[in-house]
């Protein structure tokens, strides 16, 4: 049997095999401050969702008041504010009542869909739908209707998803009294579990007022677990929903038309010159989301696409080692943190950028399925595309199955995940392995993994240990009081994660890091200070030598406004077995090195108008010396208009071989937010170590969820073209593409 229909047979037997639902899923618990479990009202008959809390409906609704998380922990609010929630079977409701002194203060710094809660003036709530203890949702709305829709995995202790997006409604007016808002989130686009009549759900609701860096929260979740703590469904309070309707099963069909044109730039045959090949492109394609239960979604693509898509971020590379860059595609992010297995320093057994895209180019793909959500107390994913053949990319089979339960307690969970690659020229990737991680007591976590490998490239006499990983993790998790982590891995020679993301092969890494934070009181000028000591080492599996290390300390404050400071002095250790190439013409020898640089940097309160951030490196690199800065400004015009930038400059000097490097690399980004429903922004970056100007310009019309017109340029400037023969034109790529897509909602 096939690895790909292996993966499907042992998806499908073992989704089969659960329980429809588990009683950890109706666990409850007091919330941190004592708050016991909440009885959801269940009000009769719809909301208008217009901003004002004007319907008889919201009497009926449970009003909450929340407290100070930053900067004065537990104290009352410096102005009043009142969350209601409520649902009725279909739909769940948040109200928000944010009094104001003088309204004149609030602050309405975009239209921007998505934008942070921190950077205007917002109320919102998170939840924790399936009560899994793990994954959480994220909705805020401001004063102008603005919606932001992010998600969280593994209890909210990395960065949020800020590229998922749902189906909700959500309303904001500027009043007499300051601001209000409604929200409307359907229980179809949340997913759930029912146990005799109820479901239990995690939450907490928020507002944040970004002129005094206040935010206020409900339940009593402490500052210490940083910014994403009151999205950490182990800190949420519960809450008991009954009178839920019969589950509904929505289908929804998005087709897409995709039309447009380009051009790329090549050597010609002789070598002599370059040849322009222009290309026309016309497809319709499109995606299916069926609702399997109310907790296990399907989703279907056919000639997927991804045209709308921002480009990346240019990158400046002074490592031996792969950049990463995260997943920005739609089509992955629904429930993403199902499939990762994060093995730290952003290494990964399953990265879905590695689906459709070779070496940043877009690969097309015919298609395929994917299956997400929750059975019983299973968390389950599982992907299977299969991609076009082009150039010398062969087409590819790609599949992954991941599955994870909670055990032995509500915050730990063991897991497993096979992925599959296989090429039509008979080249094939498999991997399979398991994972756990088991909070030992309090704010302490153990994590373990392990994973096999097994590649059409293996010789044959590999033992099962050399085609392995391994990896323990121990993690104190906060920010306030003694902080601590520790953490050895150890991959084989033949280990290949062929779906995944890893820096190195064949080593042994090990890290530790301790620290202590603490805050002043009420009232302090500085609202907290950090420090911490950290070392780590990489040691080759071959010959046992030493490849890496490090160690260092660090230091932070943060002021009652926002703002933060932070420095670093590090000490590092690399042993080159071959040339570091920085550019063509500088390079750093083979040996060994020890050298040590400082680095400082300033980041403002992500709320102010403008907001001037940046930082500085000084010291040795490798047998030379070396000063990086970045400085990136922001400002926000007005709600309508925001521009920031970032220039980033690295000087590097090797004097006792007369060699300098010295890269440039500039980003500009202009964004133009007409209306919540219209937007344009333009994407310009240039980068002197690739000799390139790459700009990107989307036209956005969103007249409701689901429907989209995008128009897209992408163009690629040779920015030092005189200086090569032949000389190549001055556009080495450019596309315009326009894409539209409609939603056609079945079965509400």
């Amino acid at each position: 049997m096939s690895p790909s229909k292996g993966i499907v047979l042992g998806c499908l037997l073992l989704t089969g095999g659960f329980a429809p639902a588990a009683a950890s899923a109706q666990q409850l618990r007091n919330g941190p401050g004592g708050e016991p479990p909440l009885d959801l009202p269940l009000i009769e008959g719809g909301i208008d969702i217009d901003g004002i809390l004007d319907e008889p409906q919201w009497a009926d609704a449970v009003v909450l008041e929340g407290l100070q998380q930053v900067p004065d922990f537990g104290a009352e609010p410096t102005q009043r504010g009142e969350f209601l929630l409520a649902h009725d079977g279909e739909y769940l409701y948040l109200g928000c009542r944010m009094y104001e002194t003088d309204p004149s203060l609030i602050r309405i710094t975009t239209l921007e869909r998505d934008v942070s809660p921190y950077v205007t003036d917002t109320c919102g709530m998170r939840l924790d739908s399936y009560n899994d203890e793990e994954n959480s949702l994220v909705f805020v709305t401001t004063p102008a209707s603005v919606r932001t829709d992010w998600t969280f995995a593994n209890d909210a202790s990395g960065a949020p998803n800020r590229n998922w997006d749902t189906y909700w409604d959500a309303e904001g007016r500027l009043t007499d009294f300051g601001w209000s808002a409604e929200v409307r989130v359907p229980f179809t686009s949340m997913g759930y579990q029912v146990v005799d009549g109820r479901a239990v759900m995690g939450f907490s609701v928020t507002r944040s007022m970004v002129r005094n860096a206040e935010s206020i929260v409900h339940p009593r979740i402490a500052p210490d677990w940083g910014p994403g703590g009151v999205a950490k469904p182990t800190q949420m309070r519960k809450m008991i929903l009954t009178g839920l309707g019969e589950p509904r099963k929505p289908l929804y069909v998005t087709p897409y038309v995709l039309g447009g044109g380009g051009l790329t730039t090549g050597p010609d045959a002789p070598g002599t010159g370059f040849d322009q090949t222009t290309e026309r492109v016309f497809e319709v394609g499109g995606d299916v989301r069926y609702a399997l239960t109310r907790n296990l979604n399907l989703d279907l693509s056919v000639n997927t696409d991804f045209a709308q898509v921002e480009a990346d971020n240019q990158q400046v590379n002074l490592t031996r080692f792969s950049l990463f860059f995260p997943e920005q595609r739609q089509f992955f992010q629904e429930r993403s943190g199902i499939f990762e297995v994060n093995l730290g320093s952003n290494e990964r057994l399953f990265h879905s950028r590695r689906i459709g895209l070779v070496s940043g180019r877009q690969i097309p793909i015919y298609g395929g399925a994917r299956v997400v959500g929750r059975v019983g107390d299973w968390d389950v994913g599982f992907l299977d595309m299969h991609s076009e053949e082009t150039g010398a990319v062969p087409s590819e089979n790609l599949g992954v199955v991941r599955l994870r339960r909670r055990f032995l307690n509500d915050a730990s969970y063991l897991g497993g995940i096979v992925t599959s690659r296989l090429g039509a020229g008979g080249s094939h990737n498999v991997l399979y392995g398991a994972d756990a991680s088991v909070r030992v007591f309090d704010q302490d976590y153990l994590t373990v993994n392990w994973s096999q490998s097994f590649d059409d490239t293996d010789s044959g006499s590999v033992d099962a240990f050399d085609r392995s990983l391994v990896r323990a993790n121990w993690e104190h998790r906060g920010t306030d009081g003694p902080t601590y982590e520790a953490s050895v891995v150890r991959a084989g020679e033949a280990f290949e994660p062929g779906m995944g993301f890893l820096r190195r092969r064949d080593y042994v890494r090990g890290f530790a890091r301790a620290g202590y934070g603490w805050r002043p009181g009420a009232g302090a000028a500085l609202n907290r200070f950090g420090f911490d000591v950290n070392g780590s080492f990489v040691r080759r599996n071959a010959d046992g030598t030493a490849e890496s290390g490090s160690y260092g300390m660090s230091g932070s404050l943060q002021t009652r406004g926002g703002d933060q400071v932070r420095a670093d002095m590090n000490r590092s250790y690399e042993d080159l077995l071959r040339p570091l190439a920085l550019s063509p013409d500088v390079a750093v020898p083979v040996g060994s090195y020890w050298f040590t640089d400082g680095s400082i940097s300033f980041s403002p309160n992500a709320g102010r108008i403008f907001r001037p951030s940046g930082s500085v490196t000084v010291g040795q690199f490798y047998d030379g010396n070396r000063i990086s800065a970045s400085f990136s400004p922001a400002w926000s015009v007005s709600r309508h208009a925001r521009l920031s930038a970032t220039y980033e400059i690295n000087h590097i000097e090797f004097g006792s071989r007369d060699e300098t490097f010295t890269s440039h690399l500039v980003r500009a980004r202009t964004e133009f937010t007409f209306s919540t429903k219209t937007s344009f922004s333009a994407f310009v970056q240039y980068n002197s170590n690739q000799d390139l100007v790459a700009v990107n310009a989307r036209f956005r019309f969103n007249p409701r969820e689901g429907t989209d017109l995008y128009i897209v340029w992408n163009e690629s400037l040779n920015s030092d073209r005189f200086s090569l023969d032949p000389v190549p034109p001055l556009t080495q790529e450019r596309a315009l593409l326009i894409k539209y897509s409609h939603t056609l909602t079945l079965g509400l």
